[in-house]
C-alpha cells in the first residue's frame, strides 16, 4: 500500500506545473532621456522586439516613434509601427481591421427616406409631444 501512495505522490509531483524560464534578453540598448530625446531598443530569445525613440515636439510634448514585433504560433512575424506628435497617436500594420470600403453609391430612395427621418425629428423638437404614463 505505502509502494501504491509514494508513486502515487511521485506521479502528482512530476506533472505539476514547473516554473517557467526566465526569457533571455539579447539585446537591451538605452539612451537616458536628456531635453526630452531618449531611445531604447531590445530583443528577447522568443522573438519579441521593441524600437523607440523620442524627440522634443514643436509645442513642448515628446515626439515618438517606434516598432515592436512578435511571433506568432505559425513562426510569421507581427509588427506594428506607430508615431505620436502634433497629429497624435498613429499606428501602422497590416493585422489592424480596415473598414471596408462601401461598395456603391446610396440608392436616392435611402436619401430620401433619411431626410424624411431628419424632418420629422426636427419638427418633434419643435412640437414635444405630452408622453402618456
Amino acid at each position: 500500500m505505502k509502494t501504491i501512495i509514494f508513486a502515487a505522490v511521485l506521479v502528482l509531483a512530476a506533472a505539476a506545473p514547473q516554473e517557467p524560464r526566465p526569457i533571455e534578453i539579447l539585446l537591451d540598448e538605452r539612451v537616458q532621456p536628456e531635453g526630452g530625446a531618449y531611445s531604447f531598443k531590445y530583443e528577447t530569445e522568443n522573438g519579441i522586439a521593441q524600437t523607440e525613440e523620442g524627440a522634443p515636439g514643436l509645442e513642448g510634448q515628446t515626439n515618438v516613434q517606434g516598432s515592436f514585433s512578435y511571433l506568432l504560433d505559425d513562426g510569421s512575424v507581427v509588427e506594428l509601427r506607430y508615431k505620436a506628435d502634433e497629429n497624435g497617436f498613429q499606428a501602422e500594420s497590416p493585422l489592424l481591421p480596415v473598414a471596408p470600403e462601401f461598395p456603391h453609391e446610396i440608392p436616392q430612395f435611402v436619401l430620401d427616406q433619411i431626410a424624411f427621418a431628419e424632418e420629422q425629428r426636427r419638427l418633434e423638437a419643435l412640437n414635444p409631444q405630452p408622453q402618456l404614463q
